[in-house]
């Protein structure tokens, strides 16, 4: 069974800001398979099928960023899924806005979502994919970096990047990740 887990904010506030790249790409993933996020447990919304002889779950935390690891770690230990077997997107400061970079273990980086997943986990090995928003303009904090919305120029290269993003997930859905990795990198 496949995990793939988008992190954001819940509500229409925070709908398409920068902190939510990792609901569009489950969104968009959701929309390409004609699945919806319409299971409301586990502090979060998501969608359990089945694509051939693989179980996959696509699920959107309702728990607020910093705390998305206390919708995730409940769900995996209802369903039995190894911490090898998720995959968990979202927003990276440290990339070029649109770059995806995906890698299979690592640090928080700061990034409190990912924080509170290795908390709740117990581990740093889960697998990330990480689309870049880049570093906030001078004066702008990164709270309100990151909980703004993109402009008109940085918008074509998100798009672009969800898009990528959504295609490595899928193929993360019937592959192991270093394949994915080799493809998507």
């Amino acid at each position: 069974m496949k995990l793939i887990v988008g992190l954001g904010n819940p509500g229409r506030k925070y709908k398409d800001t920068r902190h939510n790249v990792g609901f569009m790409v489950i969104d968009e993933l959701a929309k390409r398979k004609g699945w919806g996020l319409n299971k409301k447990k586990f502090q979060g919304h998501y969608a359990y099928e089945v694509v051939g002889t693989d179980k996959v779950i696509l699920l959107e935390p309702q728990t607020y960023m910093n705390l998305s690891g206390e919708s995730v770690k409940p769900l995996a230990d209802f369903y039995g899924i190894k911490s090898e077997d998720i995959v968990v997107v979202y927003d990276d400061l440290d990339l070029p806005t649109g770059k995806v970079r995906l890698r299979q273990n690592g640090s928080h980086g700061g990034h409190n979502g990912i924080r509170s997943m290795i908390d709740q986990l117990g581990t740093k090995n889960f697998n990330r994919v990480r689309i870049g928003i880049d570093r906030p303009k001078e004066g702008l904090t990164v709270t309100d970096h990151v909980l703004g919305r993109f402009s008109k120029s940085e918008r074509a290269l998100i798009d672009e990047s969800v898009e990528h993003a959504a295609t490595a997930c899928d193929a993360f859905i019937t592959e192991d990740f270093q394949s994915v990795m080799n493809k998507f990198n």
